[in-house]
């Protein structure tokens, strides 16, 4: 079966893009999938669904297949890279254009770890808890997670203010060693010129934003727009009046986290001295 076509008057997009080109270069080849995975190790009915655009691909099984097929794909790296954005929904996928384009990010998490701070290990624990799904799944959904980061490094990039409920920094991986990697992570985010991070501790007690994590987002033209979200639903608002609303509930919220940015990160280099795992006793 061939790549999946696209509407007839529609423009294809970079996932049917990248299936049609992976469909391409194997049929010049002349190599059978059952040979195409035993080049790439990797299985054969995972990549058929590449070549039919069921799945987009991690960088992993792009560079394998770019080994196989030489350098008439290394064009494949770039394809690949467009058509993660297929991998979101339609509502999230607006919300990574905004982000894209924003000069400020204010961000208030309570279930996880911002995204944009995350470790490979972390985001895979989280994706694994989600809900089930193999190997290559995961694989996929990390890298696109991993891939955003560069957000913050880029030229240009915006100020990025996170106020981190300590229930987020009191569920640590199953990994202790990952988890101490996770939070020196968040330090190494810290000393950015662009990153301030700050920690609501749990004696804030309640507020407005109890049990949703939001994201609000400033645009060169003056606009701000927002994300909110919990575990299972996610909603991007645009509407002036209700962004309006929860900016106020993040300054409001801001106002009580007690510890300033500098005594967050004291707090977390204490949390790394306290999760770290001793050595064992030579004795």
């Amino acid at each position: 079966m061939g790549a999946r076509k696209p509407n007839a008057g529609q423009r294809p997009s970079a996932r049917q893009m990248l299936a049609k080109e992976l469909a391409r270069l194997r049929e010049e080849s002349g190599k059978s999938l059952a040979t195409l995975g035993e080049e790439t190790t990797y299985d054969r009915a995972y990549l058929h669904k590449l070549e039919t655009g069921a799945r987009v691909g991690s960088p992993g099984v792009i560079a394998a297949l770019n080994a196989v097929y030489g350098t008439a794909a290394e064009h494949l790296t770039m394809l690949w890279q467009l058509a993660q954005e297929d991998a979101f929904a339609d509502k999230y996928k607006r919300f990574m254009q905004l982000e894209a384009k924003a000069t400020v990010r204010y961000e208030y998490t309570v279930g996880a770890i911002p995204g944009l701070l995350q470790t490979e290990g972390y985001a895979r624990e989280v994706f694994e808890a989600t809900r089930p799904r193999d190997e290559n799944e995961l694989s996929e959904d990390v890298a696109a997670r991993l891939g955003r980061q560069g957000l913050l490094r880029r030229e240009n990039a915006p100020h990025f203010r996170a106020v981190l409920d300590e229930s987020v920094l009191r569920r640590k991986t199953r990994d202790p060693k990952e988890w101490t990697k996770q939070l020196e992570q968040l330090l190494e985010a810290s000393q950015l010129p662009n990153v301030t991070l700050q920690v609501l501790p749990f004696e804030a007690g309640p507020h407005a934003l109890l049990g949703t994590s939001v994201t609000i987002l400033w645009l060169p033209d003056g606009r701000a727009v927002a994300y909110t979200e919990d575990a299972h639903s996610g909603e991007l608002i645009e509407d002036s009046s209700e962004v309006e609303k929860l900016r106020l509930s993040y300054d409001l919220l801001r106002d009580l986290a007690l510890l300033s940015p500098r005594d967050s990160v004291a707090f977390i280099e204490r949390l790394i001295e306290e999760y770290t795992p001793c050595a064992p006793d030579p004795t």
